[in-house]
């Protein structure tokens, strides 16, 4: 009796580990996107890049970011920075949205990760 209370309580625990590995798929769940495809998205979308940041741009905080569709600006907090250097030749991904504004549109990015 007892052996079955106990194959009970841990029964939730399992699953629930398997589940977070997994990750949400579902609708709004944030996939990889192009340049191209971060290019012709509506103010707000979530996008995730991966691709180089290969220059920093005159602007505060501005870089410009390419992977093979294209390039485009995006502005990263210096907080947002990831502790290790890099370079133009570092694989990256970006976190963010889009911020659409009265004549460009740039990547306002919320985390960076370097690709190893």
């Amino acid at each position: 009796m007892k052996a079955r209370y106990f194959a009970l309580l841990l029964a939730p625990l399992f699953s629930t580990a398997a589940l977070a590995g997994a990750g949400y798929t579902g609708p709004g769940a944030q996939s990889m996107v192009t340049v191209a495809s971060a290019q012709a998205a509506s103010d707000d979308t979530p996008v995730v890049l991966q691709g180089h940041i290969i220059n920093r741009l005159k602007d505060h905080e501005k870089y410009e970011f390419k992977d093979t569709t294209g390039t485009i600006a995006v502005e990263i907090d210096n907080e947002d920075l990831p502790p290790v250097p890099f370079d133009e030749k570092t694989l990256v991904k970006l976190t963010g949205e889009v911020d659409k504004g009265l004549m460009s549109r740039e990547i306002d990015v919320d985390r960076v990760e370097i690709i190893n």
